[in-house]
């Protein structure tokens, strides 16, 4: 096989419709559109829309409480913790903050309203670290190994 002799499979790049070329080719004059109207035009969009008739998200019942002040946190467990300690990205002498997360990419904040440690995993130094929350596991693990959490928001004890 040379380069010259490359090719598509049979039918995986089909030739497009050519409109409005003529009475002759089928797709002429309205280039099958029909006639006139809303639908003919350009930048037609009518989701949901069903002539009149009340539109099935409005007919069909709405359950539940969508709470709009909801806090969705960005989960972090130990074992990412740890590796990212062990790599040098995160420095355990210091306190590591959620800033410090985000910066060296081990979290991703956008559109979160803070960082919650979970148990997952182990940690095998002493770390200070202080999110917005933390599972039992995870707290206990990390005073466990000398560390500390400390919780945002929290009163010091």
């Amino acid at each position: 096989m040379k380069l010259n002799e490359l090719r598509d499979n049979p039918g995986a790049r089909p030739k497009s419709k050519r409109l409005g070329r003529g009475i002759g080719s089928g797709k002429g004059k309205t280039s099958g559109k029909g006639v006139k109207g809303q639908k003919a035009r350009e930048g037609v969009s009518l989701n949901g829309f069903e002539g009149g008739q009340l539109p099935i998200y409005r007919r069909l019942p709405k359950r539940g409480f969508k709470n709009p002040t909801r806090k969705v946190y960005a989960p972090l467990n130990l074992d990412l913790l740890d590796h990212a300690v062990g790599a040098g990205v995160l420095d355990a002498s210091q306190t590591i903050t959620e800033v410090q997360l985000a910066s060296a990419g081990v979290v991703n904040l956008a559109k979160m309203s803070g960082v919650r440690l979970l148990g997952r995993g182990a940690v095998t130094r002493a770390i200070t670290i202080s999110v917005s929350g933390a599972s039992a596991t995870a707290k206990a693990a990390i005073e466990a190994a000398g560390g500390k959490v400390e919780i945002l928001g929290e009163a010091a004890e």
